[in-house]
């Protein structure tokens, strides 16, 4: 992430995830790390270090992975990132595989796929 402490803040507004550890700042100012449990998972957030071969999706010039998360009402979390900088990538809709899901890109550039139960 360019910047952990921005992406921190918009996946605890948009999916509800709670910071549980964030590393003091480096010299730049930004934090290590910063990690964060939603519900029994946990993921990590670091900043992007090209030396460290540690790098963002823009770097890239794209997502090199798509991340998925089970939500309890997949619209909603989904209205709340494009809210908050997403963009809808695959519109969220029933799915024929028994699922409601479609992708967003957050504005790190990553992209998730949204998905819960049908409606």
């Amino acid at each position: 992430m360019p910047d952990p402490d921005r992406a921190s803040a918009f996946y605890q507004v948009v999916l509800g995830a709670e910071q549980v550890f964030r590393a003091p700042p480096d010299e730049d100012g930004r934090p290590s790390v910063i990690d964060h449990r939603l519900g029994p998972s946990s993921f990590r957030l670091s900043p992007a270090v090209s030396p460290w071969g540690w790098l963002s999706p823009d770097d890239l010039g794209g997502s090199a992975v798509l991340l998925e998360v089970e939500v309890g009402d997949p619209d909603a979390v989904g209205e709340r990132m494009v809210a908050h900088g997403g963009e809808v990538v695959v519109p969220i809709e029933n799915r024929p595989y028994g699922k409601r899901s479609g992708r967003i890109r957050d504005p790190f550039s990553h992209l998730w796929i949204i998905t819960g139960a049908l409606r």
